[in-house]
């Protein structure tokens, strides 16, 4: 009877294991989608307080997941925040210090590991879409490419679209020159990431980023989205810049409509941000500065201050992330490199610093596991702050020889109007301690390049072969 009841228990205990593997087997793995904009302001869609401009869609996706009111960009530039995301590292570590002109030596190394190289290693499919702008010899063997870096599909741009964002020629597909496009470039961008959807192999997961152009000067918006911000703003170019956003929000929801009707939003991350804040420069003859806003914030593009580097954050997972929550913890770009391994089983690289953290405490409205601050450097940057660290609700600004800073509570003083460093010694020397400890351990890791666009200014590095 015993020897029944043995044998009976080990082919109960054998089901198990078997039915436990094949149903871990049958599982499907998370799909990603990551979709960036160009200088989209803090405060310039609706569920982040614009008063004018509307974004049902955006507004839509935060219903669904997540608000994160205090999201960062790796940096307030467009070439090293997106090097930045890749990478799960502080640009200045890649070497990436500044926006990347043609023909620039400066670029994202092969050395690096990318999420897209991670994924695609562990079984994903990856397709980019959009700006690239981490290279300045685009579609060359000179320097990598994203197929490089891990993406199986590209479709992109070295910088902008050109000659401008509306019926652009300068689209590479794959290594080959696709020529004249018709339309606007969100809507040819969206239409290749639904193209490319539409052929994967839909037994395997995928990690799909959508760079979007918009709402980068010089702004080309088509005439619906346009006219109705006519009774409202203040002249044709707010109007052009109001209806771009617009217009870009159509386009998201154009393809988190084609999500759903592959059935794949319940197993899909996505997230929606920025690469920097709002435009500060006019930089095109003719043309007005941007009407990016950004928000309640200090500061815009270029600086160092909140409007520089906080963007707006949506991150939506159905099952995992509460549908309709704002989260208020500091979060970064950098934070997707280590959040998407940990949600896909794949291990971060060990070799090399990283400075994002897992943000999967966050849906179970726990705070992010960081063993170091948020960091930023900017050599250019607009005003005398260069260097910024924030770390819990505190925020210390540097100037570039980190003999003068600025203090200041970002809970109590979002617009940062209120310097608390003479007022409180002890925390402005424990800031400091910090800052200093990661800024020279960044700068020891930051490789030079030789002298070429976009390596002057006051971030240049001497003209050696180091780093390339």
């Amino acid at each position: 009877m015993n020897r029944v009841v043995s044998r009976l228990l080990m082919f109960v205990s054998l089901m198990q294991f078997t039915l436990g593997t094949t149903s871990a087997a049958l599982m499907p793995r998370t799909n990603f989608v990551i979709v960036l904009c160009d200088d989209l302001g803090y405060g310039d869609i609706g569920c982040f307080g614009h008063p004018h401009i509307k974004t049902p869609q955006l507004d839509k996706l935060a219903g669904e997941g997540l608000r994160l009111t205090d999201c960062y960009a790796a940096a307030p530039v467009c070439s090293p925040s997106r090097s930045g995301l890749l990478t799960g590292r502080i640009p200045n570590r890649l070497g990436v210090y500044d926006w990347i002109p043609e023909k620039s030596p400066m670029h994202l190394m092969q050395r690096e590991i990318t999420i897209s190289r991670l994924l695609k290693d562990a079984g994903y499919q990856t397709c980019h879409v959009g700006k690239w702008h981490c290279n300045g010899h685009f579609n060359s063997s000179e320097q990598p490419q994203p197929s490089d870096h891990g993406f199986d599909h590209w479709f992109s741009t070295q910088n902008n679209s050109l000659p401008s964002h509306h019926n652009p020629i300068n689209f590479v597909r794959n290594g080959q020159p696709v020529g004249p496009l018709e339309g606007y470039s969100s809507q040819i961008i969206v239409d290749e990431a639904m193209s490319w959807l539409g052929r994967r192999e839909t037994t395997k997961p995928f990690l799909l980023m959508v760079w979007l152009h918009s709402p980068h000067e010089p702004v080309a918006t088509a005439s619906p989205f346009v006219a109705q911000y006519k009774s409202v703003a203040e002249s044709d170019d707010q109007a052009e810049y109001f209806g771009n956003v617009t217009q870009l929000d159509h386009e998201v929801g154009r393809l988190m409509k084609r999500l759903d009707d592959d059935g794949l939003r319940d197993n899909t991350l996505v997230f929606f941000s920025s690469d920097n804040g709002p435009e500060t420069l006019n930089r095109y003859k003719g043309s007005q500065r941007s009407h990016g806003r950004p928000g309640p914030l200090r500061g815009m593009k270029l600086h160092m201050y909140e409007g520089g580097i906080r963007v707006p954050g949506l991150l939506r997972w159905p099952g995992h992330a509460q549908a309709g929550q704002t989260v208020k913890e500091p979060v970064a770009s950098y934070d997707l490199l280590p959040t998407l391994c940990a949600i896909a089983n794949v291990k971060a690289p060990t070799d090399r610093a990283l400075d994002g953290a897992s943000l999967l405490p966050l849906f179970d409205s726990k705070p992010v596991a960081r063993s170091k601050p948020l960091y930023w450097q900017y050599d250019r940057a607009i005003g005398a702050n260069r260097i910024a660290l924030r770390d819990g609700d505190w925020k210390l600004l540097a100037n570039t020889d980190l003999s003068k800073f600025e203090m200041y509570n970002l809970r109590s003083d979002l617009a940062e109007q209120h310097d608390l460093s003479t007022s409180d010694p002890a925390r402005l020397a424990d800031l400091t301690a910090k800052l200093k400890q990661l800024h020279a351990e960044v700068k020891a890791e930051s490789p030079t390049w030789p002298a070429g666009p976009g390596t002057g200014g006051p971030n240049a590095k001497k003209a050696t072969k180091q780093g390339l």
